[in-house]
Formats: C-alpha cells, sequence, structure tokens
C-alpha cells in the first residue's frame, strides 16, 4: 500500500448514495462517505478541491448525461463514479442498456483523471435484496470488467458482510447510516493508498434483535414514509431528485463552499 500518495482534487459522480442520503447534519443538509473522504484528503493538502455532482434518484443514463461530461472537463486527480443501481431496483430493467451506459460513463472519465475509482454497492440484507441481487451481481461483473481494462479501483462494498446488516441502513430502508457512511469513507481511502485509520470491515457490537411489536411499527412506518411514496413517484415517471441541483456543482476548495449548479 502507498503510504505517500498525494491527490490534490475529487470529483464525485453518481445518485442518493454519492449525495450522501441518510447522513443528515443538524442543518438538515446531507455529509455522506464523499464528503467525509474530501474532508479527511484536504486535511493533507490546504488547496485541495472537490466538487460532488450526485443528485438522488439518478439512473445510470441520467448520470452520463448530466454529470459524466460535466466530470470530466474538471481534469480532478480522482474521480468516483457509482451509478446503475437505482436502474436494477426498477421492475423492468433492461441491464444490456445499463452495462452499455456504465461502459460509455467509465470510457469517458478513465483518461481525465489520475484514478477512477469505482464500487460494488452494498446492499441491506433481506427479500428486496434478494429479490434483485442477480442484476446487481451482474452490474458488479460488469464493473470489475471495466476496472481491470481502464486501471479504475473498485472498492468492494458489497463483499463487506458488516455492510449488509439492517442496523446499518435508515429508516428508508435505501440508504446508509451515518456510521455506514464513515466505514465507506474509510475503505475508498484505504483504496486510493492512505493509511488505514479503522477496521470498515469490522462486524458490529452484538445487540439485541428488535421483538415482533417492534419490528411491525417499523415496518408500518417504513411503508408509510417511504414506499407509497416511492411507489408513486415510479406510477408517474417522477424522481427524488427533480429540480435539484448538485451540492457541489464547481470544482472548488474544499473549505469553500460552491454554487449550484443550473443543471
Amino acid at each position: 500500500m502507498q503510504m505517500n500518495v498525494k491527490y490534490t482534487s475529487l470529483v464525485a459522480v453518481g445518485d442518493s448514495f454519492t449525495e450522501g442520503m441518510s447522513d443528515r447534519l443538524p442543518d438538515g443538509s446531507y455529509r455522506g462517505w464523499a464528503d467525509l473522504l474530501a474532508g479527511r484528503m484536504a486535511a493533507r493538502d490546504p488547496g485541495f478541491r472537490y466538487a460532488n455532482l450526485a443528485v438522488r434518484g439518478k439512473l445510470i443514463g441520467q448520470i452520463v448525461d448530466e454529470q459524466v461530461d460535466v466530470a470530466a472537463a474538471m481534469r480532478a486527480d480522482v474521480v468516483t463514479l457509482v451509478g446503475g443501481l437505482n436502474d436494477t431496483l426498477r421492475p423492468k430493467c433492461d441491464m444490456g442498456r445499463v452495462r452499455g451506459l456504465l461502459t460509455e460513463a467509465v470510457e469517458r472519465l478513465a483518461p481525465s483523471c489520475e484514478q477512477l475509482v469505482l464500487m460494488r454497492s452494498p446492499g441491506r440484507n433481506g427479500p428486496v435484496m434478494e429479490r434483485f441481487r442477480p442484476r446487481m451481481e451482474e452490474l458488479f461483473t460488469c464493473i470489475d470488467e471495466l476496472a481491470e481494462r481502464h486501471g479504475a479501483v473498485v472498492v468492494d462494498l458489497y463483499g463487506a458482510p458488516v455492510l449488509g446488516e439492517q442496523r446499518m441502513w435508515d429508516v428508508d430502508r435505501l440508504h446508509l447510516t451515518a456510521e455506514g457512511h464513515e466505514r465507506v469513507a474509510e475503505a475508498v481511502w484505504q483504496a486510493l493508498g492512505y493509511p488505514p485509520e479503522s477496521d470498515w470491515r469490522a462486524p458490529l457490537a452484538a445487540a439485541a434483535r428488535p421483538n415482533w411489536a417492534a419490528r411491525r411499527v417499523a415496518d408500518a412506518r417504513f411503508a408509510k414514509q417511504h414506499l407509497v411514496p416511492w411507489i408513486g413517484r415510479r406510477l408517474t415517471g417522477r424522481s427524488s431528485g427533480d429540480g435539484l441541483a448538485p451540492k457541489r456543482g464547481e470544482l472548488a476548495p474544499y473549505g469553500e463552499a460552491s454554487a449550484p449548479s443550473d443543471s
């Protein structure tokens, strides 16, 4: 592992996972693993620059159309690309199209940066995960092949059992908790060659399983607050990210707020 690695800029591309949901700050905004990673990288370089183009709800086609060329033009040292998982969760998903678009994204981004980072995304253990696991693993096979072809680093979050545990996921069952985001930041940090600061794969401490009544209350809350609205958006062709701009649309010094993008 490299111990003298030095990167001076980072651009994050993707959907809600990279935007930082559900790692909510006191002011209501989202932090997430990419912001955490950028902060740690910036601590080593006062002039470090960071952009986060990710927007919740984006499909891989939207990521390619709205984010990839913008990111490539920034010529950052490091670009992270996480996308395609939202597509696999749709009832009708053309995996051939998803693979093609992901390939297009990698082919545009890899030459534009010193190091491209791809991920095998984590998934919450449960019946939903089992239903879509074949599609996810097909996506991850494509990611592995693209990484080998283009010299990208792959962070295997899917292969870490702890990130599948239900306690690592927010009440919406789609996004990691703050601790989950912290572990992802450490995983990417290590993949980039920085010295380990913690064991991101370490299992959680043992805890009592919620009783039947508590689980039913949680199920009802999830259905009302998250599942029904999600179904409604799918039926009407809407997305949770409609009209939202990236939180850091420009590659700017880490300590400075980036002006919202017009996209």
